[in-house]
């Protein structure tokens, strides 16, 4: 498995404590560049003032610290463009009730 595809599952690992569902389902997870040991993220959270905004970029951080190899990770946080329900997985509307 290459360090995306950890990253990636590293990543799920970490649950929106409000929705109960992972950030990669709801889609809070912009961008992932990895160089070497360093990987740097760029993510928003479902509203802007969110009081666990710390606590999951926090979350991010630590997840995937946990890959071998990895040295460094840099959590930004954007607000542009804004998150909305589309950006949730299937996965995450059927978690909700949603049903397509």
């Amino acid at each position: 498995m290459d360090v995306r595809e950890l990253a990636m599952q590293q990543l799920k690992t970490v649950i929106d404590p409000e929705l109960g569902i992972n950030v990669v389902d709801l889609g809070l997870i912009y961008d992932l560049k990895i160089e070497g040991g360093q990987i740097d993220v760029l993510m928003t959270l479902t509203t802007p003032g969110c009081p666990l905004h710390d606590s999951i970029a926090g979350g991010v951080k630590r997840a995937l610290e946990q890959i071998d190899g990895v040295r460094d990770v840099r959590v930004q946080v954007t607000w542009n463009p804004p998150w909305t329900p589309e950006r949730m997985s299937e996965e995450a509307l059927r978690q909700l009730g949603h049903f397509s």
